[in-house]
């Protein structure tokens, strides 16, 4: 019975919804048929992508340098710490810190009062004992010509002889105090031991310093020339040392090291291998090397981290590219070529770097093809492209007519 009742009231509502749908239907009816009929209308047909425009340049044949690189750090050729070698009041300081010193020039001055004396004192003595000698040797000689008239005995010249000698070495003493005396004087003067620049001074005038003092009075760090340390592999050894033997019967004594900033590997400065040290790390695995370079410009400089790159010779028939040529993916290096039609297609490829404009191709790529070195990233296997170098030049040609 409950059933029954409620039968009615469906009835009516079905109804109502379906006279709603039949009124808004012809509302709703453009804008749902015009979406639909909007997306299935076929779009007009595009005209096909033209050529990508790239850059090209030609695969080489020609000589390349054979190098070995790792990472080094800058040294100072030569770095000594200037300490006093006497105790004393620091009276002058006649540098200035970050100075370029030479050789020999005065640095600091301490009170050389003390070891003045000192040289005054040894001095006295030396005058009086020569004195005492010259005497002596005066009554020697005298002794030595009344014994001829025996109005002296051989005793007495003998004597007179001995506080001859005996004064002569009193003499000689005296001139080793003496030498002595001024050298610790000159020890007052304390100079540069070489030529390079000095650090930031450690010690201010009017200070009490003393020969122990461990710290020092200031660095000086040869600049110019300037060396670098770095390590290779052990594994490279034996191309190495075969290249120094190559090099010494040819003449030339040390192999070309080169000096690269490690974010640029732009070339800072080009020197000479060494030191190639006479043992292996075993606990690195690695061969310790030294190159020594010119350095006017101060482009290397203490503590600074390089890229070293050991020459060991050059090969004569090597197959280069510019480095933007190489391109990286998941499966290695690869580069797109050319072909004859104008398209390109990807050619992997193993290489060496060479310095920053040309890299080493040793295999995949042959003399004379051509390589894109710029817009890969619009490039996909197969597509068509046109180097714009190219048109700007037949652009200037057409001009000119």
């Amino acid at each position: 019975m409950k059933n029954t009742k409620n039968s009615p009231r469906k009835a009516l509502i079905v109804v109502a919804v379906a006279f709603g749908v039949a009124i808004g239907w012809p509302l709703i009816k453009p804008l749902v048929l015009g979406d639909a009929q909007a997306q299935a209308k076929p779009e007009g047909k595009k005209g096909a992508a033209g050529p990508v425009p790239v850059r090209t340049a030609l695969v080489t044949q020609g000589p390349l340098p054979t190098a070995l690189s790792g990472i080094g750090t800058v040294q100072a050729a030569q770095s000594v710490t200037v300490r006093s070698r006497v105790d004393g009041q620091l009276d002058s300081v006649l540098f200035k810190e970050g100075d370029d010193v030479k050789a020999g020039q005065l640095l600091v001055q301490l009170d050389d009062r003390t070891l003045a004396a000192a040289v005054a004192q040894a001095e006295a003595q030396r005058a009086r004992d020569e004195a005492q000698l010259t005497n002596a040797e005066h009554d020697l000689q005298r002794y030595s010509d009344l014994i001829k008239d025996q109005a002296s005995t051989q005793q007495q010249v003998d004597a007179q002889r001995a506080l001859v000698r005996q004064l002569q070495a009193a003499v000689r003493s005296d001139a080793a105090n003496l030498a002595a005396a001024r050298v610790q004087l000159s020890f007052t003067r304390i100079t540069a031991p070489i030529s390079g620049r000095t650090g930031a001074r450690l010690v201010d005038a009017g200070n009490i310093v003393h020969a122990t003092d461990a710290a020092g009075l200031v660095v000086i760090n040869q600049i110019d020339p300037i060396t670098a340390v770095f390590s290779l592999p052990d594994g490279n050894f034996q191309a190495i040392n075969k290249a120094l033997r190559e090099a010494d019967k040819a003449g030339k004594k040390k192999l070309a090291v080169q000096a690269l900033d490690r974010d640029t590997h732009a070339v800072l400065s080009e020197g000479e291998l060494i030191l190639l040290n006479n043992q292996i790390d075993t606990t690195t695995g690695t061969v310790q090397m030294k190159g020594r370079f010119p350095n006017r410009e101060h482009k290397l400089w203490p503590g600074q981290q390089i890229e070293a790159r050991l020459v060991l010779g050059v090969d004569e028939n090597a197959l280069s590219v510019p480095p933007a040529a190489v391109q990286r993916s998941q499966d290695g290096l690869f580069v797109y070529v050319v072909d004859a039609d104008g398209k390109v297609r990807v050619q992997k490829v193993a290489m060496r770097e060479i310095d920053t404009k040309r890299v080493q191709i040793t295999s995949g790529l042959k003399a004379g093809e051509r390589v894109v070195i710029d817009g890969q990233y619009r490039l996909t296997p197969g597509a068509k492209i046109s180097d714009v170098a190219d048109a700007a030049k037949a652009a200037a040609s057409g001009a000119s007519r």
